[in-house]
């Protein structure tokens, strides 16, 4: 979906007035944010391009985590694209996940163990979990992909 496709999504679910108000800018620029930026259409950059050219800044990143922050959740990076010949096997995916959320779990319980945990055992944990949720995304995905039918079909 395009930035001003969604900017003029938001525009269905509250007024521009309003939208105005909050944002201290004019009715017509509002507007303008769900309108085509590029040549031939009227529209200006919307604060969705704007966030997008800090993304792609070095260190653009946090500011994607921030955002996600505000919002009440956090950012999970989607996978890399595997080269079809690196690939998993239905098991061995399955494995590594499985894996994976034993090494958190070990990670919690060695922290645990004198019960309390540091605030760099904390920083380790939240590395692995950042780490799980992003192969744990990487599996759903080879699932809803199909990258498993073949495995099916035999």
């Amino acid at each position: 979906m395009k930035s001003h496709e969604l900017c003029r999504k938001l525009l269905e679910q509250t007024n521009a007035k309003e939208l105005a108000e909050t944002t201290g800018l004019s009715i017509s620029m509002i507007y303008k944010w769900a309108q085509p930026s590029s040549a031939g259409g009227s529209g200006t950059l919307n604060p969705l391009d704007r966030v997008e050219q800090l993304l792609n800044l070095p260190g653009g990143r946090s500011v994607v985590e921030w955002v996600c922050e505000k919002a009440g959740g956090y950012f999970v990076e989607n996978p890399k694209e595997t080269p079809e010949d690196k690939r998993y096997g239905l098991m061995a995916s399955t494995n590594k996940t499985v894996q994976d959320f034993g090494e958190m779990l070990a990670a919690i319980a060695t922290a645990a163990l004198d019960n309390s945990i540091t605030d760099q055992e904390a920083q380790d944990i939240r590395a692995i979990w950042q780490h799980l949720k992003s192969t744990t995304e990487e599996f759903v995905r080879c699932c809803e992909e199909g990258r498993f039918e073949a495995i099916r079909n035999r």
